[in-house]
């Protein structure tokens, strides 16, 4: 009788336990079973033929970066003037191609679980690039749980991807590369 009890008492603390956890938990923002934790930094540096007009942000090492995990860039395209006076940035998801007089540039980006380069690809040589174009250079970088990109996410709006992260302007983190 024991061992009856026992196994039935097994049984149920499995079944218990198997009921539990992140995905029986309401998600961020309407996206039910989500447990969006990510991290924004913005990111700023400059491409010059010293890094092979390459930039390289290292993940810090309290943020654990899974293999699976989505890691978005956004470049500062341009900045417009709001109606209040102050400037609106203007986010754009990476890769962007620019025509110039040279030829095409393309603003691109890799990563790892590691880390994240930003690196600009041409048909021209880049030493003959404006500093408009590889000076100051500002992105923004989205680590986001690969459950959180799951067709309900436009990943081209910026926002939205903060929304989701539940991340406000101020909670961005800020890094220099220079």
């Amino acid at each position: 009788m024991k061992k009856i009890t026992l196994t039935i008492a097994a049984i149920f603390a499995l079944v218990l336990t198997a009921c539990s956890g992140s995905d029986g938990r309401d998600g961020i923002d309407g996206l039910d079973g989500v447990d969006a934790i990510g991290s924004v930094y913005q990111v700023t540096g400059d491409f010059n033929i010293g890094n092979n007009y390459t930039l390289t942000f290292e993940f810090p090492t309290a943020v654990e970066v899974f293999e699976s995990d989505v890691v978005l860039v956004y470049i500062l395209w341009e900045q417009v003037d709001g109606t209040d006076g102050q400037p609106i940035n203007v986010w754009r998801l990476m890769p962007q191609t620019r025509l110039l007089d040279q030829g095409t540039l393309i603003y691109n980006y890799d990563h790892t679980f590691v880390d994240a380069n930003f690196f600009l690809d041409s048909d021209f040589d880049l030493s003959t690039l404006s500093t408009d174009d590889t000076a100051n250079q500002t992105f923004r970088v989205a680590i986001l749980p690969a459950d959180a990109v799951n067709g309900k996410l436009d990943t081209s709006n910026i926002n939205d991807v903060m929304g989701i992260l539940d991340t406000k302007e101020e909670d961005v983190i800020q890094v220099s590369l220079k």
